[in-house]
């Protein structure tokens, strides 16, 4: 029996297609379940930060700290 390449082809899509639509319904369902933290700015950190600016920059002050992605 010869399968026709157009269709060994067609069925090749469609399974790569079933496997990602698996994929994305798997990975919104873990998205919903373990939703991402939102990050917290922890006050050491702040506090080092405004030191290290006042040293450099005498006079200088710290007004808004953030964290760039």
């Amino acid at each position: 029996m010869e399968t026709n390449l157009l269709t060994v082809c067609g069925i090749a899509f469609g399974a790569v297609f079933v496997l990602l639509a698996f994929l994305a319904v798997v990975m919104q369902l873990i998205t919903v379940v373990f939703p991402a933290r939102k990050a917290t700015l922890m006050e050491p950190i702040a506090a080092a930060i405004s030191v290290t600016a006042a040293s450099l920059y005498p006079g200088a002050r710290v007004t808004k700290i953030e964290e760039e992605s």
